[in-house]
């Protein structure tokens, strides 16, 4: 599955967010997910793509959050 697949889904079932609404260009501001609600994508994230997500620093869009996924 693709790394914003996954997102979208994680979006979709931790935050009710419609996958529909997600592009590569939504920043997180847009799609109302606070720092609490990261903490929670992250969190799925490494769980379901098995890595360690680290300290990243200015991931504002879901193409940026996508890229930083992938380097890992």
């Amino acid at each position: 599955m693709a790394t914003i697949d996954t997102i979208k889904d994680i979006l979709n079932e931790k935050l009710d967010i419609d996958p529909a609404d997600v592009t590569g260009e939504s920043t997180f501001e847009s799609l109302n997910v606070d720092s609490l609600d990261m903490v929670e994508l992250v969190c799925e994230l490494e769980d379901r793509c098995d890595i360690d997500f680290g300290e990243p620093e200015g991931l504002s869009t879901i193409d940026e959050l996508v890229a930083y996924v992938d380097s890992l």
